[in-house]
Order: structure tokens, then sequence, then C-alpha cells
């Protein structure tokens, strides 16, 4: 990278090595791609970028970030605009092209391409987001086994007086390597998706939630951070699935997830454990904001409009350092105060 000091260089190989080890440990797949494509902008100078997910013959918006146009756009809005929009590989565009063949495009002029239809720039999303696209570099993700999996894609790269100019060549081998780093993390979350997801909630199950809840005892034990945890269990469950049958109480279930997902945060653990029993584990929460957050999410239950009428939900708290020494016992005071929810009449939160 000719236009880099020495220092530059050596910050860039310093920020690929800790994304390399970010790939290995962090949980939150959108977390990690947004912090690859901000890696990618910075060492190219592109004023916005995109990292798309290749889902069939779609490219889907996973991360998208735009400097310009965040001025008068909040991220969130921003990102939600261009997900109702995936892109359609049938369509001519240049990140189709390079998901469809794995070629890197590189090119100073996007409307000044006509290379081939293929390669041609799809401008509707400049229109979407009010944009001026010139400069692209576009890289395929491609994964160990020669899948492509998504595409990275910079645009405007500017120079020191703010002019946009054409991204370096020298940069294609460098982003590359981040694209590389993507696809390794996209393989990782979809294969725990299929090892560690409920098949019917599409929450964590219980083999996944065993292993996170024992990983921050761990982190709890070595650092003295708060932890606890919220076991859920929906009232009268039974009697719906008799009365009404099974497919109405996996509707209930798989909408009681949703909401647990929905106002949770994003770093919170939601698992389904068996039947109708979930659990939220929440790190370096005290057992005082447990019982709070326990609280908001019982009575979002109530209130929800179910097809079924109104359901309930009983909810059980303990945490650490206060009711437990290790992860089995911190389940099992959890599971201990839900019975006393129970034994009070459901519908209420109970913390030991």
């Amino acid at each position: 990278m000719s236009s880099h000091t020495a220092a530059d260089r050596e910050q860039v190989l310093d920020e690929l090595l800790d994304i390399g080890l970010a790939v290995a440990s962090e949980r939150d797949l959108y977390a990690l791609l947004d912090r690859i494509l901000g890696a990618a902008r910075r060492f190219t100078r592109a004023e916005a970028g995109t990292l798309f997910l290749r889902e069939g013959d779609r490219l889907r918006f996973a991360v998208v970030q735009n400097d310009l146009v965040e001025r008068k756009l909040a991220r969130p809005e921003l990102q939600q605009r261009f997900e109702a929009e995936p892109l359609r590989l049938s369509e001519p565009s240049l990140a189709g092209h390079v998901a469809q063949t794995g070629e890197v495009v590189n090119v100073a002029d996007a409307h000044a391409i006509g290379v081939h239809q293929t390669r041609a720039f799809n401008a509707r999303f400049d229109a979407t987001s009010d944009y001026a696209t010139r400069s692209v570099l576009a890289v395929p993700l491609q994964d160990s086994t020669g899948s492509i999996v998504g595409v990275l894609e910079l645009l405007n790269a500017v120079d020191d007086s703010g002019a946009t100019v054409a991204f370096h060549r020298d940069h294609e081998k460098l982003i590359r390597a981040l694209a590389a780093h993507a696809a390794v993390a996209i393989r990782n979350a979809r294969l725990e998706n299929i090892s560690f997801k409920d098949g019917l909630t599409e929450l964590y199950n219980r083999r996944y939630f065993g292993l996170r809840i024992d990983e921050e005892v761990k982190r709890h034990t070595r650092f003295g951070h708060p932890l606890s945890l919220v076991v859920v269990n929906v009232d009268r469950f039974k009697p719906i699935n008799a009365e009404h049958g099974q497919p109405a109480g996996d509707e209930v279930l798989r909408e009681v997830a949703r909401l647990l997902v929905r106002h949770s945060r994003s770093f919170t653990i939601i698992a389904r454990l068996d039947g109708d029993e979930f659990a939220a584990l929440l790190a370096n929460t005290p057992k005082a904001g447990a019982v709070t957050y326990a609280q908001r999410i019982r009575s979002v239950i109530e209130g929800h409009p179910f097809a079924r009428g109104t359901i309930t939900a009983s909810f059980g708290v303990a945490g650490l350092p206060a009711d437990a020494v290790s992860a089995d016992d911190l389940l099992a005071a959890a599971q201990r105060a839900l019975r006393q929810a129970k034994d009070l009449g459901r519908n209420r939160v109970t913390a030991l």
C-alpha cells in the first residue's frame, strides 16, 4: 500500500489481527460485520459502504454505512430503507455481478462502465437515498468451500481535499482479506444457527444456553461483573394445547419468543429451555435490574393481542453472587423463584 506510511500499515495489520480474533469470539454477527465494513472504509477512505448477504437469488443489505446520507437520516432509518428492497441477482448491478462471478470490481466512475449488461450500475439505490455514486470497489465474500456468501461494496473514495477519486489498486488485496474474515463470520453464524437454534421459535436452544451461562459465570468469577437469569413460563399452556390443538400452542410459543426478542437488548441471550419455558441471561445486570426487566416483559405479554385471547406468564429471577456460585445453581435458583411465582397465583415476577 504505497499511499500509506509504515505507521499506517502497522495500524492496518493490528486491526486485521483484532478482527481475526473477533471472528472467533464475537457472537453478534451484525456487530462484527459493521466493524469489518467500518474498517474497510477507514482503510480506503470510502464515504459509504454496504455489506450484502446472499440469500438465494437475492442480495440483502445486511449493513449500510453512509456518512453523507446519515447527516439527513439516522442509521436505523437508512438501514430500514435498504432492507425493504433486497437486490435481485437478475437485476443488472455491480454487486450482483460480483456475487455471481467472484470477480473484484474497481471502477472510477460507476456510470461509465458499459462493459456488459451484468456490470451495469444500478441507480435505484442512489435514488432511494438521494446519493451520487461515482467510484466503486466491490469484492466477493467467499468462504472456504468456494461459495460466495455475500459482497462487500465500498463507494466514493475521497482524497485530502474531499474530492471523490478512484479506489487505489493496492487496496484490493486488503479489502479481500477483510472480506475473507466476513465470509468466515457468516459461515460460522449459519452453522451456529443450525446447531444452536430451536426449530420452532428460532431462539437459542438449551445446548447453546448451557454454553453461554457457563461462559458468563466464569466471567463473573474472574471479573466480578453481576449476572442475572430470568426464567419465564407461559401460564396455563397445557389447556391451550388441549382446547385448540398443538398448532395453536406452537403459535403462542412463537409469539412469546418474538416478544422476548423484541423487548430485550441485543446482547441479552434469549433461549427456549424446554416446552413452554424460556430463559433470558442478562450479563452485567444486577438482580434488581433483572426484576425490572422481567416486570416489563410480564406487562408486554399480558397486554399483547394473542389470537387465542389474553396470555400471561410467570417469571423467576436469580442472580450472582447473591443466589448461586455456579451455572447449575443459578438455573436452579431461578426455577425455584419461578415455582414460587406459580404458587402465588401466576402472572407475576418473583425473585429469591
